[in-house]
């Protein structure tokens, strides 16, 4: 049995996205001064980002975008069990753990501190590669220290609630079964007393 169950997991997820939504929309400041944004950006070599220094109507946009996945998440846990269980978290979790993958991946494989550009023998007074050439698309906004301490968190938390689903999967099973005997016996018995 998992020490922290898939439904708190769920809700602290979702509280931490709506409170992002918070603070991207109020203060974005907040987030790009975050000491694990600083440790974890500055102990991989990812560029400092400043489109997150003031606020914007795309941040703005962002923190819409993450509050409303907070919220719609949060509704979702009210669905009986079973189904957010087996079937909804069963399906969004691994789906969205293997997308935060895939961006952490990129950002860091892709980015100015990549070992596909030389790696840090070649590293400047910066910390950054000087062969790096951006890639000239959108993508390149991605790599920078707040979307990769997001993605990483992710990451790390859609794994978890993943691994626990897996766990609490047998019991959730076996809870339905139990449930469905008593239901049949319940209703055999209502028959017989007709």
């Amino acid at each position: 049995m998992a020490l922290i169950t898939s439904k708190t997991l769920l809700t602290s997820i979702s509280l931490f996205h709506i409170t992002l939504g918070f603070f991207f929309l109020t203060n974005p400041r907040t987030i790009n001064d975050q000491i694990l944004v600083q440790v974890l950006g500055q102990s991989m070599g990812i560029p400092h980002a400043h489109g997150f220094d003031s606020q914007s109507h795309t941040l703005a946009f962002l923190a819409t975008v993450l509050a409303f996945f907070g919220f719609s998440d949060l509704l979702s846990l009210s669905m009986p069990e079973e189904l957010g269980s087996l079937y909804y978290w069963g399906t969004q979790a691994p789906l969205r753990a293997f997308f935060s993958i895939l961006l952490t991946f990129y950002i860091y494989t892709f980015g100015p501190s990549s070992p596909i550009y030389g790696g840090a023998t070649h590293h400047t007074r910066g910390g950054y590669n000087p062969s790096y050439r951006p890639a000239g698309w959108g993508g390149d906004g991605l790599k920078n220290r707040v979307v990769f301490t997001f993605m990483f968190i992710e990451m790390i938390a859609w794994f978890w609630v993943w691994v626990t689903l897996r766990e609490e999967r047998q019991g959730v099973v076996e809870r339905m079964r139990t449930n469905a005997r008593r239901a049949a016996k319940h209703e055999h018995e209502h028959e017989h007393e007709e």
